[in-house]
Protein backbone atom coordinates (compact mmCIF):
# COMPACT_ATOMS: atom_id res chain seq x y z
CA UNK A 1 0.00 0.00 0.00
CA UNK A 2 1.25 3.74 -1.16
CA UNK A 3 0.10 7.12 0.40
CA UNK A 4 1.15 10.61 -0.26
CA UNK A 5 2.41 11.78 2.83
CA UNK A 6 3.58 15.57 3.88
CA UNK A 7 6.42 16.22 6.08
CA UNK A 8 8.19 19.61 7.14
CA UNK A 9 12.02 20.42 6.91
CA UNK A 10 13.25 23.49 7.79
CA UNK A 11 9.92 24.94 7.59
CA UNK A 12 9.38 23.92 4.00
CA UNK A 13 6.72 20.94 3.03
CA UNK A 14 8.35 18.35 1.18
CA UNK A 15 6.48 15.45 -0.35
CA UNK A 16 6.50 11.74 -0.24
CA UNK A 17 4.88 8.34 -0.71
CA UNK A 18 4.90 6.08 2.23
CA UNK A 19 4.58 2.43 1.43
CA UNK A 20 3.18 0.16 3.99
CA UNK A 21 3.62 -4.16 4.03
CA UNK A 22 1.05 -5.62 3.28
CA UNK A 23 -0.79 -7.64 6.10
CA UNK A 24 0.68 -5.31 8.67
CA UNK A 25 -1.89 -6.06 11.55
CA UNK A 26 -3.60 -3.61 14.09
CA UNK A 27 -1.03 -2.10 16.48
CA UNK A 28 1.82 -4.25 14.46
CA UNK A 29 5.23 -1.63 13.66
CA UNK A 30 7.55 -2.73 10.69
CA UNK A 31 11.16 -1.65 10.71
CA UNK A 32 11.05 1.12 8.15
CA UNK A 33 13.90 2.54 4.94
CA UNK A 34 14.23 6.31 4.28
CA UNK A 35 15.28 6.41 0.41
CA UNK A 36 17.34 9.42 -0.70
CA UNK A 37 17.37 10.10 -4.47
CA UNK A 38 19.90 11.15 -6.89
CA UNK A 39 21.09 14.43 -8.47
CA UNK A 40 17.82 16.79 -10.00
CA UNK A 41 15.48 13.48 -9.72
CA UNK A 42 12.10 13.48 -8.65
CA UNK A 43 10.48 10.79 -6.65
CA UNK A 44 8.97 9.13 -9.41
CA UNK A 45 12.65 8.62 -10.85
CA UNK A 46 14.15 5.15 -9.23
CA UNK A 47 12.77 5.33 -5.87
CA UNK A 48 9.55 2.94 -6.28
CA UNK A 49 11.22 0.50 -7.87
CA UNK A 50 13.12 -0.29 -4.49
CA UNK A 51 10.59 0.96 -2.09
CA UNK A 52 8.06 -1.59 -3.74
CA UNK A 53 10.12 -4.25 -3.10
CA UNK A 54 11.27 -2.59 0.41
CA UNK A 55 7.09 -2.86 1.45
CA UNK A 56 7.51 -6.34 -0.38
CA UNK A 57 9.88 -7.82 2.11
CA UNK A 58 7.95 -6.25 5.06
CA UNK A 59 9.55 -2.82 5.49
CA UNK A 60 7.66 0.42 5.66
CA UNK A 61 9.48 2.66 2.82
CA UNK A 62 9.40 6.48 2.84
CA UNK A 63 10.30 8.06 -0.73
CA UNK A 64 10.19 11.77 -0.90
CA UNK A 65 11.07 15.05 -2.68
CA UNK A 66 14.07 17.09 -1.31
CA UNK A 67 12.96 20.90 -0.59
CA UNK A 68 13.12 22.96 -4.08
CA UNK A 69 12.12 20.01 -6.61
CA UNK A 70 9.43 17.96 -7.63
CA UNK A 71 5.95 18.27 -5.37
CA UNK A 72 8.00 19.81 -2.70
CA UNK A 73 8.20 22.88 -1.64
CA UNK A 74 10.57 26.10 -1.90
CA UNK A 75 12.39 28.96 -3.68
CA UNK A 76 14.19 28.89 -6.09
CA UNK A 77 13.36 25.40 -7.88
CA UNK A 78 15.85 23.20 -8.40
CA UNK A 79 18.51 24.39 -6.19
CA UNK A 80 20.62 21.88 -4.76
CA UNK A 81 22.65 22.64 -1.43
CA UNK A 82 23.67 19.01 -0.30
CA UNK A 83 23.35 20.02 3.53
CA UNK A 84 20.09 20.78 3.56
CA UNK A 85 19.09 17.87 1.69
CA UNK A 86 20.53 15.90 4.40
CA UNK A 87 18.57 18.12 6.71
CA UNK A 88 15.67 16.86 4.41
CA UNK A 89 16.72 12.99 4.81
CA UNK A 90 16.93 13.46 9.01
CA UNK A 91 13.79 15.62 9.08
CA UNK A 92 12.52 12.36 7.06
CA UNK A 93 13.92 9.92 9.63
CA UNK A 94 12.22 12.16 12.25
CA UNK A 95 8.88 11.70 10.68
CA UNK A 96 9.08 8.11 10.08
CA UNK A 97 9.47 7.36 13.85
CA UNK A 98 6.58 8.76 14.64
CA UNK A 99 4.62 6.78 12.17
CA UNK A 100 1.84 4.15 14.13
CA UNK A 101 2.89 1.54 11.45
CA UNK A 102 7.06 2.33 12.55
CA UNK A 103 9.51 0.59 14.70
CA UNK A 104 11.13 4.13 15.66
CA UNK A 105 14.09 2.10 16.61
CA UNK A 106 14.31 -0.40 13.31
CA UNK A 107 15.19 2.88 11.10
CA UNK A 108 17.04 2.57 8.06
CA UNK A 109 18.60 4.67 5.32
CA UNK A 110 19.28 3.53 1.50
CA UNK A 111 20.32 6.12 -1.30
CA UNK A 112 21.67 6.57 -4.45
CA UNK A 113 23.98 8.72 -6.27
CA UNK A 114 24.23 11.39 -4.32
CA UNK A 115 21.72 9.98 -2.22
CA UNK A 116 23.88 7.88 -1.47
CA UNK A 117 26.53 10.15 -0.27
CA UNK A 118 23.67 11.69 1.86
CA UNK A 119 23.09 8.22 3.46
CA UNK A 120 26.69 7.88 4.42
CA UNK A 121 26.45 11.29 6.35
CA UNK A 122 23.25 10.31 8.04
CA UNK A 123 25.10 7.26 9.08
CA UNK A 124 28.24 8.73 10.32
CA UNK A 125 25.95 11.82 12.32
CA UNK A 126 22.35 10.52 13.21
CA UNK A 127 22.31 7.86 15.47
CA UNK A 128 18.68 7.08 15.34
CA UNK A 129 19.84 5.18 11.42
CA UNK A 130 20.60 1.50 12.34
CA UNK A 131 22.18 0.36 8.96
CA UNK A 132 23.03 2.23 5.70
CA UNK A 133 22.91 1.53 1.93
CA UNK A 134 24.69 3.41 -0.19
CA UNK A 135 24.28 2.73 -4.07
CA UNK A 136 25.90 4.20 -7.07
CA UNK A 137 27.75 6.51 -4.52
CA UNK A 138 27.66 9.63 -6.04
CA UNK A 139 31.52 11.06 -5.17
CA UNK A 140 32.93 14.18 -5.83
CA UNK A 141 34.82 14.07 -9.10
CA UNK A 142 34.61 16.88 -10.79
CA UNK A 143 38.03 17.79 -10.18
CA UNK A 144 39.18 14.62 -11.56
CA UNK A 145 36.72 14.89 -14.38
CA UNK A 146 38.16 18.40 -15.28
CA UNK A 147 41.68 19.08 -14.00
CA UNK A 148 42.25 21.23 -11.57
CA UNK A 149 42.90 24.14 -14.18
CA UNK A 150 39.03 23.25 -16.13
CA UNK A 151 37.86 22.98 -12.08
CA UNK A 152 39.34 26.32 -11.16
CA UNK A 153 38.21 28.17 -14.51
CA UNK A 154 34.30 26.72 -14.11
CA UNK A 155 34.46 28.29 -10.42
CA UNK A 156 35.63 31.36 -12.17
CA UNK A 157 32.52 31.13 -13.87
CA UNK A 158 30.45 30.04 -11.72
CA UNK A 159 31.25 32.56 -9.16
CA UNK A 160 31.09 35.63 -11.44
CA UNK A 161 27.48 34.64 -11.37
CA UNK A 162 27.23 36.01 -8.32
CA UNK A 163 28.09 38.98 -8.66
CA UNK A 164 25.91 39.19 -11.76
CA UNK A 165 22.73 38.49 -9.84
CA UNK A 166 23.64 40.98 -6.99
CA UNK A 167 24.03 43.40 -9.58
CA UNK A 168 20.06 42.40 -11.39
CA UNK A 169 18.71 41.05 -8.19
CA UNK A 170 17.77 37.67 -9.92
CA UNK A 171 17.33 34.99 -7.56
CA UNK A 172 18.78 32.44 -9.66
CA UNK A 173 20.38 31.69 -12.79
CA UNK A 174 20.16 28.11 -14.39
CA UNK A 175 22.46 25.48 -16.34
CA UNK A 176 20.91 22.25 -17.40
CA UNK A 177 20.93 19.22 -15.28
CA UNK A 178 21.89 16.70 -17.86
CA UNK A 179 22.77 17.58 -22.21
CA UNK A 180 24.83 15.91 -24.61
CA UNK A 181 28.53 16.75 -24.63
CA UNK A 182 29.24 20.49 -25.15
CA UNK A 183 26.04 21.41 -24.47
CA UNK A 184 25.84 22.85 -21.11
CA UNK A 185 25.02 20.14 -18.73
CA UNK A 186 26.76 19.39 -15.09
CA UNK A 187 26.06 15.87 -16.46
CA UNK A 188 27.31 16.01 -20.14
CA UNK A 189 27.51 12.98 -21.57
CA UNK A 190 25.01 10.76 -23.22
CA UNK A 191 23.87 7.83 -20.37
CA UNK A 192 23.30 10.51 -17.59
CA UNK A 193 20.92 12.23 -20.90
CA UNK A 194 19.33 9.32 -22.14
CA UNK A 195 18.23 8.31 -18.92
CA UNK A 196 17.27 11.61 -17.60
CA UNK A 197 15.18 12.47 -20.90
CA UNK A 198 13.85 9.08 -21.18
CA UNK A 199 12.33 9.38 -17.99
CA UNK A 200 10.48 12.93 -18.54
CA UNK A 201 9.22 11.31 -21.67
CA UNK A 202 7.30 8.20 -20.12
CA UNK A 203 7.35 7.91 -16.17
CA UNK A 204 8.30 10.88 -14.81
CA UNK A 205 6.70 13.77 -16.86
CA UNK A 206 7.00 16.84 -13.99
CA UNK A 207 11.15 16.13 -13.91
CA UNK A 208 12.50 19.87 -14.69
CA UNK A 209 15.67 19.51 -16.69
CA UNK A 210 17.82 22.19 -15.00
CA UNK A 211 19.60 23.09 -11.58
CA UNK A 212 21.54 26.11 -10.41
CA UNK A 213 24.62 27.49 -11.07
CA UNK A 214 24.74 28.11 -7.52
CA UNK A 215 24.25 24.67 -6.74
CA UNK A 216 27.02 23.63 -8.68
CA UNK A 217 29.55 25.27 -6.33
CA UNK A 218 27.65 23.87 -3.45
CA UNK A 219 28.71 20.48 -5.12
CA UNK A 220 32.28 21.08 -5.63
CA UNK A 221 32.62 22.34 -2.12
CA UNK A 222 31.22 19.20 -0.53
CA UNK A 223 32.98 16.34 1.04
CA UNK A 224 30.19 14.36 2.88
CA UNK A 225 31.29 11.31 1.68
CA UNK A 226 34.65 12.09 3.93
CA UNK A 227 32.65 11.09 7.19
CA UNK A 228 32.59 7.32 5.89
CA UNK A 229 34.95 6.66 9.29
CA UNK A 230 32.50 7.77 11.47
CA UNK A 231 29.53 5.79 10.62
CA UNK A 232 30.95 2.40 12.17
CA UNK A 233 29.67 0.51 14.25
CA UNK A 234 26.55 1.43 12.04
CA UNK A 235 26.36 -1.33 9.47
CA UNK A 236 27.39 0.07 5.94
CA UNK A 237 26.57 -1.73 2.62
CA UNK A 238 28.07 -0.47 -0.98
CA UNK A 239 26.94 -1.53 -4.18
CA UNK A 240 28.67 0.05 -7.39
CA UNK A 241 28.86 -0.65 -10.97
CA UNK A 242 31.85 -1.96 -12.11
CA UNK A 243 31.31 0.17 -15.04
CA UNK A 244 30.19 3.52 -13.61
CA UNK A 245 31.10 7.05 -14.57
CA UNK A 246 32.23 7.26 -10.45
CA UNK A 247 35.56 5.24 -10.32
CA UNK A 248 35.04 1.85 -8.74
CA UNK A 249 38.65 2.49 -7.99
CA UNK A 250 37.59 5.21 -5.71
CA UNK A 251 34.44 3.75 -4.22
CA UNK A 252 36.46 0.84 -3.51
CA UNK A 253 38.91 3.03 -1.42
CA UNK A 254 36.73 5.02 0.21
CA UNK A 255 35.03 1.43 1.69
CA UNK A 256 38.09 0.49 2.65
CA UNK A 257 38.18 3.67 5.29
CA UNK A 258 34.95 2.54 6.37
CA UNK A 259 35.00 0.04 10.10
CA UNK A 260 33.22 -2.76 10.19
CA UNK A 261 30.24 -4.20 9.66
CA UNK A 262 30.24 -3.44 6.00
CA UNK A 263 30.68 -5.11 2.65
CA UNK A 264 30.64 -4.02 -0.71
CA UNK A 265 29.03 -5.35 -3.82
CA UNK A 266 30.46 -4.64 -7.23
CA UNK A 267 28.00 -5.70 -10.36
CA UNK A 268 28.70 -5.52 -13.78
CA UNK A 269 27.23 -2.18 -14.73
CA UNK A 270 26.66 1.35 -15.21
CA UNK A 271 25.90 3.69 -13.07
CA UNK A 272 22.37 4.34 -14.38
CA UNK A 273 21.68 0.68 -14.68
CA UNK A 274 21.16 0.27 -10.80
CA UNK A 275 18.52 3.11 -11.14
CA UNK A 276 15.90 0.99 -13.55
CA UNK A 277 17.71 -1.63 -15.58
CA UNK A 278 17.69 -5.21 -15.07
CA UNK A 279 18.77 -7.66 -13.72
CA UNK A 280 20.87 -4.77 -12.13
CA UNK A 281 17.66 -3.43 -10.04
CA UNK A 282 16.77 -6.92 -8.62
CA UNK A 283 20.54 -7.49 -7.84
CA UNK A 284 20.97 -4.55 -6.39
CA UNK A 285 17.12 -4.77 -4.04
CA UNK A 286 17.29 -8.42 -3.16
CA UNK A 287 21.28 -7.40 -1.75
CA UNK A 288 19.80 -4.17 0.32
CA UNK A 289 16.88 -6.31 1.49
CA UNK A 290 18.95 -8.81 2.82
CA UNK A 291 21.60 -6.47 4.45
CA UNK A 292 18.63 -4.34 6.04
CA UNK A 293 16.87 -7.50 7.49
CA UNK A 294 20.04 -8.48 8.73
CA UNK A 295 20.51 -5.49 10.87
CA UNK A 296 17.00 -4.39 11.20
CA UNK A 297 14.71 -7.38 12.03
CA UNK A 298 14.81 -8.22 15.76
CA UNK A 299 17.18 -10.93 17.08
Amino acid sequence: MRRDVTFFSQGEACSGWLYVPDGLGAGQKAPAVVLANAISAVKEITLPHYAERFAAAGFAALAFDYRRFGASAGEPRNHLVPHDQQEDVRNAVTWLRAQPEVDPERIGGWGISIGGVHMLHAGAYDRRVKAVVSVATGLNTLEQMMGRPGLQGFLSMLNADRDRRFATGEAATYMPAVSMPGEGGLMAFPEAYDFYTDAMRTYAPTYDNRLTLESVEWLIADRSAEAVPLISPTPLLMIHGERDIIPPAAVRELFERAGEPRKIVVLDCLHTDLYVREPWVTQSADASVEWLDRYLRPS
